[in-house]
């Protein structure tokens, strides 16, 4: 059996604002925006540019539990890990798109890693891997 886990799900205040933060700001790619007028939702998809992984939903927070979650859905740990082929290519980038970042890269024993904040407030890391010792 093979198993793939290709979509989750970040709670977020608000459709537009998020999809402004992740496709002008991160430069993620729009896969998807079907309104869904029976649920007063819509179904927003967005990914990496060139990416065949993991995709998020924004999915609207709807009432006071959810809500409470928006950028807090991990409780200030780092949520989500962005893999890069260069960190500090993508770290500059992102600081002049306005990106709040709470850690400059820095190298560690895996590769190299930064962390910014997305619009919320969730924490994300910017990995770029070491290469496999050869």
């Amino acid at each position: 059996m093979k198993q793939t886990i290709g979509q989750l799900s970040l709670v977020v205040r608000d459709y537009d604002e998020a999809i402004h933060f992740y496709v002008d700001q991160l430069g993620f790619t729009l896969v998807e925006d079907t309104a869904l007028p029976t649920q007063n939702k819509r179904w927003v998809v967005v990914a990496p540019q060139r990416s065949e992984g993991l995709r998020l939903l924004l999915a609207r927070a709807v009432g006071d539990a959810q809500l409470s979650r928006v950028g807090n859905q991990t409780g200030g740990r780092v949520f989500l890990f962005l893999y890069t082929d260069d960190c500090w290519r993508d770290f500059d980038a992102y600081l002049a798109r306005g990106v709040v970042f709470v850690r400059e890269p820095k190298e560690e024993v895996y590769g190299t890693v930064a962390v910014f904040q997305d619009l919320y407030g969730n924490l994300w890391d910017l990995v770029q891997e070491k290469p496999p010792a050869g």
